[in-house]
C-alpha cells in the first residue's frame, strides 16, 4: 500500500480522493496496457489525418504527389504546416476539447483527471504533453513506460509534472467519472464535489442528524463560498439544496 504526499493510503492500482465530508471518491489507475492501447489508436488517426492532408494538399497545389519547382514559400507552408503541427499538438487540443479524453482514450475506456479527480485545467494539459519529449526518450516511450511500470501511481513524468492521473472511465450507472463531469459541467461544480453530494444523500437517513447537519453545512459552504446556507436552515431545507445541486427529485 503506498501513501501519497499529503499522507493519505491507497492500493497500488486504485487513487483516493479524499472527501472534506469523510466520504472518499475511489478512482481505479489505468495500467501501462490502456495506456499504450490509446496512444496506439491516437498515434494512428494523427498519423492518417496528417498524411490525408498532404495528399490534398499536394493535389491542390501541384495536381500530384509533389510540388512543382518553382512553386512559392506560401503554398509549400499551407501543404506541409497544418500536418506536422496537427500531428505534434494532437494530443493537448483533443483532451481540451474532449475534456481529457481523445478518440484512442474513449476507445480504451481511460481518461486524464487532476489529483481532486476533475478534469484538468488547459495548463495541467498542456504541461503534460509538453513532456511527452522525455517520455518518448530514447525512442517508443521507453522512458514513460519504464515509469508508468514502476511508480504507484501508473504515471509518466508528464503527469508527475501536471498533477495528472489516467484513470479507468467506469460507465456506473449515474457515477461514472464521464457522466459526472457532464452533470458537473452543467451544475456548474467540481466532479469530486458532485460526487461527495450524492454519496452524502445517500447516506443522509442513516447520519447522525447533527453529524449530517455538519457535514451538509460543509459541502455546501465549500462548493458555493459567497452563498453559504443560511444558519437557520432546516435538515430539510439542507437537503433540498444538495438534491438540487444533485439534479433530483425534492423527494
Amino acid at each position: 500500500m503506498g501513501t501519497t504526499a499529503s499522507g493519505r493510503h491507497m492500493q497500488p492500482e486504485e487513487f483516493t480522493v479524499q472527501g472534506m465530508t469523510g466520504v472518499d471518491l475511489s478512482l481505479h489507475i489505468a495500467g501501462p496496457g490502456s495506456r499504450s492501447y490509446a496512444f496506439i489508436i491516437d498515434w494512428h488517426i494523427r498519423l492518417l489525418a496528417g498524411l490525408a492532408w498532404l495528399f490534398l494538399g499536394l493535389l491542390a497545389v501541384g495536381g500530384g504527389l509533389s510540388i512543382p519547382d518553382g512553386t512559392g514559400l506560401w503554398p509549400r507552408v499551407l501543404v506541409f504546416a497544418p500536418a506536422i503541427i496537427g500531428y505534434l499538438l494532437y494530443h493537448p487540443i483533443v483532451e481540451l476539447l474532449m475534456h481529457g479524453q481523445t478518440p484512442g482514450k474513449r476507445l480504451a475506456g481511460v481518461r486524464v483527471v487532476n489529483r481532486e479527480g476533475g478534469t484538468p485545467g488547459a495548463g495541467a494539459i498542456l504541461i503534460r504533453n509538453a513532456f511527452r519529449m522525455i517520455d518518448s526518450l530514447p525512442m517508443f516511450y521507453a522512458v514513460g513506460l519504464v515509469c508508468c511500470l514502476v511508480s504507484a501511481q501508473r504515471v509518466r513524468i508528464g503527469d508527475m509534472a501536471a498533477g495528472t492521473l489516467l484513470v479507468v472511465n467506469e460507465p456506473q450507472t449515474g457515477s461514472g467519472i464521464d457522466v459526472l463531469a457532464r452533470r458537473a459541467g452543467a451544475a456548474g461544480i467540481d466532479p469530486a464535489a458532485l460526487d461527495l453530494v450524492e454519496r452524502l444523500l445517500e447516506r443522509w437517513e442513516q447520519l447522525d442528524p447533527a453529524r449530517r447537519r455538519e457535514l451538509a453545512t460543509a459541502l455546501l459552504q465549500k462548493i458555493d463560498a459567497q452563498q453559504p446556507p443560511p444558519a437557520d436552515l432546516s435538515d430539510a431545507g439542507l437537503r433540498t439544496r444538495l438534491r438540487q445541486l444533485a439534479g433530483t427529485d425534492s423527494h
